[in-house]
């Protein structure tokens, strides 16, 4: 009888999947929801809402070192924070900002397990979004519940920066046709002018034909 084979490995080692997990948790717990591959999502359901449960035992726990136990195993569903981080940023140093891991962690226990506290359970839901182009895997949508009015990753929207566009041709400006048409009339000569038009050959065309003969004659006469 095969043991240990439940749960899938999606193709990677264990430690590979923990980390995997750990970073669609915490993404999730901070934007409160995730676009992934499907079964990533099925995957990633069961890993966020043991946190979440983990959550509410610390809110609804009237023991102080109960909340404390529960939030340490919580914190072990996300990525660490600053594990280097001193916490009165030593000599001249300022203060490390908070990592990802920890904002999630602060806003699970201060404002997602409260949301939760009379449901027993189902804290997600997961959304097929169909076929990706690039190699047909099948996507979803997976997001906390009671976040559809929340607008989706409000905090990162700025402004869009112009591209540069590097060995790009400038288009060259059109002239209007009455300017063009000046511009033909002043490089046109006038039609009075005296000068006749060049015919025969040019002074340096004589020369070298004068020289040809004077060597032939010399040639001849030796």
């Amino acid at each position: 009888m095969r043991h240990k084979v439940a749960y899938r490995k999606l193709g990677r080692k264990t430690e590979h999947r923990l980390s995997l997990l750990r970073n669609l948790c915490t993404s999730l717990m901070v934007h409160e929801r995730v676009i992934t591959t499907l079964p990533k999502a099925k995957e990633l359901r069961p890993f966020a809402e043991r946190a979440i449960t983990l959550g509410k035992r610390a809110l609804q726990s009237e023991d102080d070192a109960a909340a404390l136990h529960a939030r340490r195993l919580a914190a072990g569903y996300f990525h660490s924070g600053n594990t280097n981080r001193i916490p009165d940023g030593g000599y001249k140093r300022p203060h490390a900002p908070r990592t990802s891991g920890v904002l999630a962690l602060d806003k699970l226990f201060d404002e997602i397990a409260g949301r939760y506290v009379d449901r027993p359970g189902g804290y997600t839901r997961i959304l097929k979004l169909g076929a990706r182009k690039g190699d047909g895997a099948e996507m979803a949508l997976i997001e906390l519940l009671g976040s559809e009015s929340k607008p989706a990753h409000d905090e990162e929207k700025t402004e869009k920066k112009k591209a540069r566009r590097f060995f790009s041709r400038r288009k060259k400006e059109t002239k209007p046709a009455a300017a063009s048409e000046e511009a033909h009339t002043k490089k046109a000569k006038p039609s009075g002018s005296t000068k006749a038009p060049k015919t025969g050959k040019s002074e340096s065309g004589k020369n070298k034909a004068e020289s040809k003969t004077r060597r032939k004659a010399k040639d001849k006469g030796e």
